[in-house]
């Protein structure tokens, strides 16, 4: 559990900073962390602590953004990263029943997808710059504004940092589970339901 717990803290450190590197953009562990957490961590109330991490770099981002940018996140945009990481959680959740390296990677790669689609609409829906059109929706599914790195750039960073981050918390876990004597937290699960 002290394994997960300081991967969650360095994740949260690791987001601030990497705001400061472009290239980063999008390039973070909480959503993967909000996914494990839900499926290792048997206390409940560890599954807030994505949230809190969040909320704790939001912050700190959005007054970044602010003075780096001139601009801040409205609510709408804070609420859907919440709900996304809500849904991390109960995907993570559904994984926990039957865990496999399957189910793994499947919820790891359904909550990208689930984040880039619903935070790239939210921006689509609540940003003047896009006509109401399923050809400007598209456009902002693909390169968004003209000056800014093509949408596309975040997908590809949301997608390799869960995937990354997902694999490091799960060998993380079962290399403790080895540690501490304890079978492999998946071969558990397996045991149980044979």
């Amino acid at each position: 559990m002290r394994t997960a717990v300081a991967l969650i803290l360095l994740a949260t450190g690791y987001r601030i900073v990497a705001a400061w590197n472009p290239e980063l953009v999008n390039f973070s562990p909480l959503m993967a962390l909000a996914f494990c957490g839900a499926v290792y961590f048997r206390n409940r109330w560890m599954w807030l602590v994505p949230f809190v991490a969040l909320s704790a770099s939001d912050l700190y981002l959005d007054h970044y953004h602010a003075t780096q940018f001139g601009y801040t996140w409205d609510l709408g945009g804070v609420l859907v990263r919440t709900i996304c990481f809500a849904a991390a959680l109960l995907l993570g959740w559904t994984v926990a029943q039957r865990k496999n390296w399957l189910r793994l990677l499947t919820g790891c790669l359904g909550g990208s997808l689930l984040f880039f689609l619903a935070t790239n609409t939210a921006s689509f829906l609540g940003d003047a710059f896009y006509a109401k059109t399923l050809a400007d929706w598209w456009q902002a599914m693909t390169v968004g504004h003209p000056e800014f790195p093509p949408t596309l750039f975040f997908f590809r960073n949301t997608l390799v940092s869960d995937l990354l981050f997902t694999g490091v918390f799960v060998l993380a876990m079962e290399w403790a589970a080895l540690r501490a004597g304890e079978p492999s937290l998946l071969k558990r699960h397996a045991q149980r339901t044979a």
